[in-house]
């Protein structure tokens, strides 16, 4: 019988083992990626599109075109679309990013045939209907009115566009925004990115050759390209050290933001900035939720993170204050970058991190669609396997001087840029 008072050995982590994702070529070459680790009959499919054309006149045409995709084709309604997929209890999800814009199928494998066609109608033959538009647009622009009077989002909008200006990663939106969409601006986006050169499929689960196969008979073919289109790809003019500060003098909190432009995952130091940022906020036990949480009861919540695009990186911190402790609390946070630019982090500290973050990362990989993730994290940063060799080699290997060394080259506290919204 085992004597529940005794703890379990300790063992560290040695080995984390990933699927790797199987590289196909459809026959209108297409790349087509499998994780087949399924055991039930069930498949992922997610087709992937690159944002294209990006223009500040027209900044919500990938975001517009990917929400409306299933609203309508010249073949079936929106309810005729929702209703095919429902009866075969099949689930779509399309998704929009800055970089990138997907369209998901979960389905059981056997009716791929009946659900395939479907998709293939969604992905080339999308009509964007007037009223289904005009119905985005009036929920877009109420839901945006509503969201102006949160201090966190108005802090988010602030903040970004203080990274990098009027690009797709810094746009401020507003209503006439909305109002500039127009259906035939959908249309001609639609023909340019939703095409077989612009495309990538990740297909995961129980992936068969049969599924493959059906795969390939229904998007290798009879689907025409198109390569005017051009790839988002901007340039922006990095600023250090600015306050921007919003006035909101009803506020009972307020919401803090600072940061600056930092390395994305393709830079060597980004594993070890993943490691450091862990220990400053990146998980529950960190130094930020200790200090400002714990200790002085600021906030419910505070956390950092490092956030890599396509085009850039760029270093957070986040959190909503007591509006009467926002200063407290910024100078708090100073104290914390200073304290990780002068002082070794002790060895127990840094062993806990290296503990939690590789059990993190074995514990994401739960089933065939999470390696699909980690795959396609690295897929879509022009990356291969190799980033999780050294990522892991990173954090079971990382010193407290290296960090410390991390620390001081990246963390300058007065070059933040930092926004509040409420009372200072």
């Amino acid at each position: 019988m085992i004597n529940r008072t005794i703890a379990p050995e300790f063992k560290q982590i040695e080995e984390i083992s990933l699927i790797q994702a199987s590289p196909r070529l459809l026959d209108n070459g297409i790349k087509l990626f499998i994780v087949d680790a399924g055991e039930q009959e069930l498949v992922r499919i997610e087709f992937i599109f690159r944002n294209v054309n990006w223009d500040v006149l027209r900044p919500l045409q990938a975001y517009a075109t990917n929400a409306l995709l299933i609203e309508g084709t010249s073949k079936r309604s929106s309810f005729q679309i929702s209703d095919s997929i429902d009866s075969y209890g099949a689930f779509v999800q399309p998704e929009y990013s800055f970089d990138y814009s997907s369209f998901t199928l979960y389905t059981l494998s056997k009716h791929l045939n009946a659900v395939l066609p479907i998709i293939k109608d969604i992905l080339t033959d999308a009509v964007f209907p007037p009223e289904e538009l005009d119905t985005l647009i009036r929920n877009q622009k109420q839901k945006l009115l509503v969201s102006l009077e949160k201090n966190d989002v108005v802090t988010r909008r602030v903040f970004n566009h203080s990274l990098f200006g009027d690009t797709i990663y810094g746009h401020l939106v507003v209503a006439e925004d909305y109002d500039s969409i127009d259906r035939e601006q959908l249309l001609e986006y639609y023909k340019r990115a939703y095409q077989p050169n612009n495309c990538t499929i990740i297909a995961s689960g129980k992936v068969d050759n049969h599924t493959v196969s059906k795969i390939n008979s229904f998007f290798g073919s009879e689907w025409s390209a198109n390569d005017d289109f051009v790839v988002n790809s901007f340039q922006f003019s990095e600023t250090l050290g600015s306050t921007l500060y919003t006035e909101k003098p009803d506020s009972l909190q307020s919401a803090i933001r600072l940061g600056q432009i930092s390395v994305s995952r393709t830079h060597p130091d980004f594993p070890g900035l993943q490691f450091l940022n862990t220990v400053l906020g990146g998980y529950f036990g960190s130094r930020l939720m200790a200090n400002i949480r714990e200790d002085k009861g600021y906030t419910y919540g505070i956390g950092s993170a490092q956030v890599s695009l396509l085009n850039a990186g760029y270093f957070l911190i986040a959190s909503e204050v007591g509006a009467d402790v926002c200063s407290s609390t910024m100078a708090e946070i100073e104290k914390e970058i200073n304290l990780l630019r002068t002082e070794l982090i002790p060895h127990d500290e840094l062993e806990l991190v290296r503990n939690y973050m590789l059990g993190s990362f074995l514990g994401s990989l739960e089933n065939a669609f999470s390696h699909a993730e980690k795959f396609k994290s690295i897929f879509l940063s022009g990356l291969d396997y190799d980033y999780y060799t050294r990522y892991i080699q990173v954090i079971k290997e990382i010193s407290s001087e290296d960090l410390l060394s991390l620390a001081n080259k990246y963390w300058h506290f007065d070059r933040f840029n930092k926004v509040i919204t409420g009372k200072k």
